[in-house]
């Protein structure tokens, strides 16, 4: 488990060049801090990237997955429910529509 602390995001709206997809995506880079006793820990860094959806459904979150940041390895850990619903509010406030 990871104290989820987001300290800075980057944001990108997505194109759907076809209009096949309905709604709006948006890619996010979260940054986090990680305490050096987590496992989780990296000195280069830890992101989480999202894929976050609105549409006519509501908001959510498509996929996320963790990261080294710096080499881009993906890592294999999962948000726990409370951390979910942090990246979650975070990225819902975050969206410049």
């Amino acid at each position: 488990m990871i104290s989820l602390n987001i300290t800075g995001h980057t944001i990108e709206k997505l194109v759907d060049p076809f209009g096949l997809l309905s709604g709006d995506r948006y890619e996010f880079f979260l940054e986090i801090d990680v305490e050096e006793e987590d496992e989780l820990y990296s000195e280069k860094g830890v992101g989480i990237k999202v894929l976050f959806v609105v549409d006519e459904k509501g908001a959510r979150i498509s996929h996320y997955h963790l990261y080294e940041r710096g080499t881009d390895k993906v890592l294999d850990f999962a948000l726990e429910e409370d951390e979910e619903l942090t990246v979650f509010n975070y990225c819902k406030g975050n969206i410049d529509s």
